[in-house]
């Protein structure tokens, strides 16, 4: 039996208790309905009120909901039954027996990944938001597993990562298992899909998933890497966000997002991580925006008077060889320099003063020079380090030994001044071509992210109509087909409306085509303010608007289409000492069984408008069943037929 089948089957990892439990049992039953889920949780005032919560998120554009019912029915089963998972652990455990795991931090880190991942949902749709705020919430829940099962153990291995260890292979060497592994056996117990469950294992290391790029793994291993960037960065203290959001603006403009974009996802998902921690009791503080963030000078550690000179540090347990050491590099090369006596103190030392180019000797006590080479090699932040080798050896085993161990090159003891001399000056010049590099690297994110603000102004104006500013015929038709699959998912009511201005060519040819492209935007801002706030309004081209209208039945079609023609016919337009006083014709036609597509909608809504403008025009006509409309013209409501 592995280790993670002696783990799940010991029945000590986190779990449930009781209205989750509850809901998790019911769930599991091939009678249980929502109902049932519903009146469980309305047994807990907290989880109502945070169902409800993600309810009227995951309903945008949508009517809110007030009754846990309807928060139920929205969700779904599977969706509650997780979510019902998460916050019952986030409240059993705010507290536990590992004293170097912080629980409260833990927890905040959570909550903030899972309202990113929530948020990068709506922007990439590979997965409904709801879902990946459960994934998000649950990411890391492996170690939280591992500090509750192994207190001791996994306090001594938090030390250790702290000192630069590999986190993970740690968790390897001491309990035989990673938390990323048992985060997916989790996830899995929980209900979560293996398709989720997957993506959230390799998200910390998504180059080594393996997926196919493209492929749906893959897009989500990429959405829950940039939201762990995103929480990270959040996370972080002021000194450490410079890198970390020069890193997510790469992988926001990977995704379409320019800065602008980015930024303001960035904080919609601080609002809400905050909003959420009120809920959930889990710290969370108010950070700076993320144009103010993005534009705050770099912290440095050193002195600004050293900024030219290279960080060297020696280690040598010879003290009258350090100190002759620490002179020549200090005097002859210009170099600051700190020193340690053996591999342990020089470990702590170089991750906080991060040296360009260390300098060590080989046999020390303690921790030796390939040790501590070996420790430095297995961390990100000591990858670059130029490595130079003292030894009174020179055995060609003993040199492979070392280069294999990650030293860039050596010198031999006695220690000559000359000989260290050109040592350093090859390490100088890595550490200048690694300057060239990176300054590089920083100028060629700052050109892709202006590329993706360029891009993203583009596709806008593919989007947009430039003469009214509103949704061109395009971006109306990827609405109604939007509208049209979500209304067949969710059996709900929807309209459209088709809006032609009378006697257009009237307007052009007595005031002129400048006079008819102010009456065109003019009406376009009168439409789009008549509109219900989650309706799509957008021009389709010449004279002609449509209006997509979500959860409309033909009651509330007409409705909008009345207040539509009223805004227009008191309308007013003064164009070089002339009034113009334009109307409108309305077109409208719901959803109907027999439809096949969102486009046999539009003829039927034309349909309509055709009798609209044959009956007197400045009037609203709504398409139903059996060809039977009903005509509104300002005072009264008629039936009529097509003939």
């Amino acid at each position: 039996m592995t280790q993670l089948e002696r783990i799940r089957s010991s029945g000590k990892l986190p779990s449930p208790k009781g209205v989750a439990l509850a809901i998790m049992e019911i769930s599991q039953r091939e009678d249980a309905s929502l109902a049932e889920v519903a009146r469980v949780v309305q047994t807990d005032p907290a989880l109502t009120s945070r169902l409800l919560q993600l309810a009227n998120a995951a309903g945008q554009g949508c009517r809110s909901v007030v009754s846990i019912n309807d928060a139920v029915m929205r969700l779904g089963m599977s969706v509650v039954r997780m979510h019902a998972m998460g916050f019952s652990l986030v409240d059993q455990y705010a507290k536990g027996p590992c004293e170097k795991f912080d629980y409260q931090e833990f927890w905040s880190d959570s909550l903030l990944m899972a309202v990113a991942c929530q948020e990068l949902g709506g922007v990439i749709r590979v997965a409904t938001p709801e879902d990946l705020f459960a994934c998000g919430l649950l990411s890391r829940i492996g170690r939280l597993a591992l500090a509750t099962l192994y207190p001791a153990e996994y306090a001594v291995i938090l030390e250790r990562a702290a000192a630069g260890e590999s986190l993970q292979a740690l968790e390897r060497e001491m309990l035989e298992l990673e938390h990323t592994e048992l985060t997916t056996a989790m996830l899995v117990d929980i209900g979560i899909p293996k398709a989720l469950a997957e993506p959230v294992h390799y998200h910390e290391s998504p180059e080594k998933s393996g997926f196919a790029e493209g492929s749906r793994p893959y897009e989500l291993t990429q959405l829950l890497f940039l939201a762990r960037n995103i929480a990270n960065l959040a996370m972080a203290g002021e000194t450490g966000r410079h890198d970390r959001i020069s890193e997510v603006m790469r992988l926001g403009a990977m995704i379409g997002l320019d800065a602008e974009s980015l930024g303001s996802l960035f904080d919609r998902i601080v609002q809400k991580w905050m909003e959420w921690g009120v809920l959930l009791k889990v710290p969370s503080t108010p950070l700076p925006s993320f144009s103010a963030m993005a534009s705050a000078p770099v912290s440095r550690q050193e002195p600004e008077k050293s900024a030219s000179r290279k960080r060297v540090l020696l280690v040598e347990d010879d003290p009258t060889t350090r100190l002759l050491t620490e002179d020549g590099l200090r005097e002859r090369l210009n170099c600051e320099v700190y020193s340690a006596e053996n591999g342990k103190v020089a470990l702590a030392l170089a991750l906080q003063v991060m040296p360009q180019i260390i300098i060590t000797d080989w046999f020390m006590p303690g921790m030796d020079g390939l040790e501590f080479c070996r420790a430095l090699r297995a961390t990100d932040w000591g990858q670059s380090m130029y490595i130079i080798m003292m030894t009174g050896e020179e055995t060609e085993e003993m040199i492979v030994e070392a280069f294999e161990a990650g030293v860039d090159d050596y010198v031999t003891k006695p220690l000559g001044m000359r000989a260290l001399n050109a040592r350093m000056r090859a390490a100088l010049h890595y550490v200048n071509l690694l300057e060239s590099w990176e300054t590089d690297r920083a100028q060629l994110k700052e050109f892709a992210a202006e590329l993706a603000i360029t891009n993203r102004r583009l596709e806008r104006m593919a989007m947009t109509d430039l003469l009214t500013g509103l949704p061109n015929r395009r971006a109306g038709m990827e609405a109604l087909a939007k509208a049209w699959s979500n209304s067949q998912r969710s059996q709900q009511a929807m309209a459209v409306l088709i809006i032609d201005i009378d006697h257009f060519k009237t307007i052009n040819d007595r005031y002129g085509h400048a006079a008819g492209d102010l009456v065109l935007q003019r009406i376009g801002r009168e439409l789009q303010s008549a509109a219900r706030k989650h309706d799509n309004v957008c021009r389709l081209g010449g004279e002609e608007f449509m209006v997509v209208c979500h959860e409309a039945d033909p009651r509330s079609a007409l409705i909008v289409a009345r207040r539509m023609l009223e805004t227009v016919r008191n309308l007013s337009i003064s164009y070089e000492g002339h009034e113009i006083r334009p109307t409108v014709s309305i077109g409208a036609a719901n959803r109907e069984e027999g439809m096949k597509d969102a486009e046999s909608m539009v003829r039927c809504a034309d349909n309509a408008l055709y009798v609209a403008k044959n009956s007197g025009r400045d009037q609203a006509c709504l398409h139903s069943q059996g060809k039977s409309l009903r005509i509104y013209d300002g005072e009264s409501t008629r039936q009529a037929r097509v003939h």
